[in-house]
């Protein structure tokens, strides 16, 4: 460096992070008919339908899901890979979380147009938090959880990991993100991590589940990833 270059001053590294404008995206993953699935996330979870194309030169469709624009919302970018109808989601992924003032009403609807409840709305085990799970179409989980308000309802992602710590520094110092609570529950013999870019009730999160004992998981083929 030739002497006499100008440093960046300390003052606007300090400035930087206020400025920091990272977060979650969208998370894409494969879907067996594209139709059914934009239909029982818009009826039951209540999502708008952004955008949708079709690329038929390369054999797929997408469409783009949320609860508000891109821009300001973290969505779901849903593909679709002609003539495939099924894929095997693998035990590495877990679930999505929708944030609503009332799981049990919204339980009650999503049961009314047909959804699969796979665990009724009540209190989580140990806590008072009421939470509900339900499964779309292709076997995905989405967890519900009550709030009163959320900028963000579509609030976690949440994955299983095989070693809770170098999974959490890969993702502080990789991505930037921060550990917004970690939670250590020996009696169910899990720990988890709640990872972003701000607390949990202000943005999308990622959850990491680290279950006593088990080191590897199987990713198969429907989960893609998730983009920032």
């Amino acid at each position: 460096m030739a002497e006499g270059s100008a440093a960046v001053p300390s003052t606007e590294l300090l400035e930087w992070p206020k400025k920091d404008k990272r977060r979650f995206l969208h998370a894409v993953y494969r879907v067996g008919d594209l139709d059914r699935t934009i239909k029982f996330y818009t009826e039951c979870f209540g999502m708008k339908l952004l955008r949708k194309r079709d690329i038929p030169e390369e054999k797929y469709s997408n469409a783009f899901l949320g609860f508000g624009p891109e821009e300001s919302h973290f969505v779901v970018e849903l593909t679709y890979n002609y003539g495939v109808t099924s894929y095997d989601i693998g035990t590495g992924f877990g679930h999505f979380a929708i944030a609503t003032p009332d799981v049990y009403k919204m339980v009650e609807d999503i049961r009314a147009k047909g959804g699969n409840i796979t665990r009724e709305p009540g209190p989580v085990k140990g806590g008072s938090s009421v939470i509900a799970f339900v499964k779309d179409p292709d076997g995905y989980i989405f967890e519900l959880i009550q709030r009163a308000s959320t900028p963000e309802p579509l609030c976690q992602v949440m994955l299983r990991v095989g070693d809770l710590d170098r999974s959490v520094k890969f993702y502080e110092k990789a991505l930037g993100m921060k550990v917004v609570k970690k939670v250590d529950r020996p009696e169910y013999k899990y720990s988890i991590a709640m990872m972003g870019y701000a607390e949990e009730h202000e943005t999308t999160v990622l959850e990491l589940t680290y279950n006593y004992g088990v080191t590897e998981y199987t990713k198969g083929n429907a989960y893609a990833q998730v983009c920032f």
